[in-house]
């Protein structure tokens, strides 16, 4: 019973916040321009203020590691090379095959990761060194297979590489976890009227990320495409995690680094799959039901990876 009840209080009060956003933009307080300028502003301010905090005031010396970031990313790489095969074995439509393998593998990593381990830890842990093993990589990752299977005669849609390696590094999130890395190492300390000012953002963070990612669902959008939708969730919330979290405890990573981990792969498909897929062109209204219905889905599973990785004394 307490198993039980530490999976629900790790996971439960994160999804409730998200369902009360959804509430919230049905019954009027956010209209479609508002809850797209907060998705930026959580984006660009907020979470990546957050994430400077959290980094800059612990002690990276001690609690770096590198074993860890290095299978967050391999983990990713894998991931995406899995989904990218299921798509091009089991998708029809050639062009949906870069929508279907970028939404199977991309989660909510930032948002949800930073989130989940919060609830259960108290402190971000480990979700930053997660963030910026995995981040980089989706950007890339996503970029790459929404060019090669854009149309040929299309040219606005192939990317150069210099394109790429923009994004990557202009990323905020990137750029919140290794511009406080100075200050981590070398103990700088924050003066105390910045540090109040910066605390007052990121108190609100996390509960407005995940109020904006719930105000952005269209359940209408994952009744189209029902079969490739329901394909790529399942790939996504359970077939992924089921691959890699068992690895992961065979590694030896326990508490807040398996939990950071298990949220990675276990994440729901983020609404910047969405967003991605409609500036480069890409079948946006597939992408956006993977997102709408992992989203659901992921709120059950996430519960019952905890509660078995608790029952085994793992977290």
């Amino acid at each position: 019973m307490d198993t039980f009840l530490f999976s629900v209080n790790a996971t439960l009060p994160v999804f409730i916040t998200i369902i009360i956003g959804y509430i919230l933009k049905r019954l009027g307080f956010f209209d479609e321009h508002f809850t797209a300028a907060a998705d930026r502003f959580s984006f660009r301010v907020t979470l990546p203020v957050l994430l400077f905090l959290d980094i800059a005031t612990s002690d990276l010396q001690s609690g770096y590691d590198i074993r860890f970031m290095l299978f967050c990313s391999g983990a990713t790489l894998a991931a995406f090379l899995l989904s990218w095969l299921c798509a091009v074995i089991f998708v029809k439509d050639r062009e949906q095959i870069g929508a279907f393998s970028m939404a199977s593998f991309r989660g909510s990593a930032a948002v949800l990761g930073i989130a989940l381990v919060k609830n259960v830890y108290g402190s971000t842990g480990l979700a930053p060194l997660m963030i910026v093993a995995s981040v980089p990589l989706y950007n890339a990752l996503s970029v790459i297979v929404l060019t090669v299977y854009a149309k040929r005669d299309d040219t606005e849609r192939k990317i150069p590489f210099g394109k790429i390696l923009f994004d990557i590094v202009t990323n905020p999130l990137i750029i919140a976890v290794f511009l406080p890395l100075p200050f981590a190492f070398f103990h700088i300390t924050i003066p105390e009227i910045p540090m109040k000012v910066l605390s007052n953002f990121a108190a609100i963070a996390s509960p407005f990320a995940l109020v904006i990612l719930g105000a952005g669902f269209e359940f209408r959008a994952a009744k189209s495409k029902l079969g490739l939708t329901v394909a790529a969730s399942f790939l996504k919330t359970v077939g992924l995690p089921l691959v890699f979290v068992p690895l992961a405890v065979l590694c030896g990573f326990r508490n807040e680094a398996l939990v950071a981990i298990a949220v990675m792969l276990a994440s729901p498909s983020t609404v910047a799959c969405y967003i991605m897929a409609r500036n480069m062109k890409s079948d946006a209204r597939l992408v956006s039901g993977i997102v709408m219905m992992t989203s659901l889905v992921s709120s059950v599973t996430i519960t019952g990876m905890f509660f078995v990785l608790r029952s085994f004394g793992f977290i």
